[in-house]
């Protein structure tokens, strides 16, 4: 037994043989994971140590914390252990791939450590109005924003104007220690770019060395591959590493189309918080808030589109009016600035559209041919909803949704049914489809 250990000591200090003991690495770890972080590691063998050479010291801590175990291991079959170094190995090592950060070591984006702020003024929890329906996701956020919580990932969904992203910002201007605030087209760009600059492990280190990482609009990354397998191995080792994280969509995980199951069963891992519309009492308030008189906020109110983004456009177009022609806004006024947005009627096609949105899918992806999983079941969900929403035909609906036949949405319809009994989530999700259409 000695005999072959020695051998075995021998073969790999002469070969200088890293790769072995990464191959048995590669056995024990999560795929995504050990290529995010174990490839692109360099290593060397001096005696009966395993040198392990990475690019700077938040790597070398992170991967000691968390996957020290998994390189012990495999280092012990040999008879070694390991060390850490920082820069490049001074031994041969394996060419390193586009993680290779010996380039560049830094990594910066315009808003870098900082919390996010709307014409220079950092939004509070004081700005968010609270209703009944939202009471629990603002308690959530505040939370989270006082300390480590056990229920990270905060996964915060609803239409647009539910106020996700306003309570995402809230919680970053009250969340302690360093704060990564991104939105999912900026982790898309800004990952790419670091890919393109040979800066990944940069990257991965700016996100990762934070207390609170919040990603608004996490949508935008679904259908981008790589950039949605680095989401997935960043959301695992915030979480692992015990950060808060906060997540905002318009769909709750599992109705996010393009991302794969595994990754929306991490998203749905922590606590999944639906934001409603904001409901009359809230548009009343919004429109006070904005200087708009106590009767007239209650005339516009119940008039007004439940879409907290519709209703602060229209706040400005009346104080703008009142302040330019240094006139209050009467009734009659209000009904003609507003004309383009109070009374609006709700059409079949305008609800195809908002749905479409919410989960998002493209329109083009719902009129489509295409039998991807997610496509399908958009096209069933949204089905769903116009039967229970509206007063149309089985072949109207069918028509609406890409000219399907009587019989497409029929059996569209049964498998809903079937899966609502189950999946308490989507039952939701549909109910509220319904109240926007209605």
């Amino acid at each position: 037994m000695r005999l072959m250990h020695s051998l075995q000591t021998q073969a790999l200090n002469s070969n200088a043989d890293w790769d072995k003991i990464k191959g048995i690495v590669r056995e024990k770890m999560d795929a995504a994971a050990f290529d995010s972080w174990i490839a692109p590691l360099s290593g060397f063998t001096d005696g009966n140590i395993l040198n392990i050479v990475a690019p700077n010291q938040f790597s070398i801590d992170f991967i000691k914390r968390t996957y020290m175990h998994f390189l012990a291991d495999a280092a012990g079959e040999f008879g070694m252990t390991v060390s850490f170094g920082l820069g490049r190995a001074g031994a041969p090592s394996p060419k390193l791939s586009v993680n290779d950060n010996s380039q560049k070591t830094d990594f910066k984006i315009p808003t870098s450590g900082q919390r996010p702020a709307t014409n220079d003024q950092k939004i509070t929890f004081d700005d968010f109005i609270i209703s009944e329906q939202n009471a629990f996701a603002v308690t959530a956020c505040r939370k989270l924003a006082e300390s480590s919580v056990s229920f990270s990932p905060l996964f915060l969904y609803g239409a647009s104007g539910s106020g996700k992203s306003m309570l995402a910002r809230a919680t970053a201007t009250a969340a302690r220690g360093r704060v990564v605030f991104m939105t999912g087209a900026q982790f898309v760009s800004e990952f790419l770019r670091a890919m393109s600059e040979r800066a990944v492990f940069a990257f991965k280190d700016f996100v990762r060395n934070c207390d609170t990482f919040i990603l608004d609009d996490v949508q935008q990354i679904a259908g981008k591959r790589a950039c949605s397998e680095e989401f997935m191995t960043t959301i695992l080792d915030l979480i692992q590493g015990g950060k808060n994280v906060v997540l905002t969509a318009c769909a709750a995980p599992a109705a996010i189309s393009g991302f794969e199951r595994r990754l929306q069963s991490i998203l749905a891992s922590g606590l999944s918080v639906d934001l409603t519309a904001p409901d009359k009492f809230v548009r009343r308030a919004m429109l006070m808030r904005a200087g708009v008189s106590a009767d007239l906020s209650e005339t516009l109110a119940g008039r007004v589109p439940a879409d907290g983004h519709i209703v602060a456009g229209l706040s400005k177009k009346i104080r703008a009016f009142s302040e330019l022609m240094n006139s209050p806004v009467t009734a009659e006024i209000a009904e003609r600035l507003l004309s383009d947005a109070i009374g609006v009627q709700k059409t079949p096609l305008a609800m195809v559209k908002n749905m479409s949105a919410r989960l998002g899918v493209s329109m083009e992806d719902v009129a489509s041919s295409s039998r991807m999983r997610a496509h399908v079941r958009a096209r069933q969900i949204m089905m769903a909803a116009l039967k229970h929403a509206t007063k149309l035909s089985l072949s109207e609906i069918g028509q609406l949704i890409g000219g399907r036949d009587h019989a497409t949405v029929l059996y569209a319809l049964a498998q809903i049914e079937k899966l609502k009994s189950s999946d308490l989530m989507l039952a939701a999700e549909i109910e509220q489809m319904v109240a926007e259409c209605r």
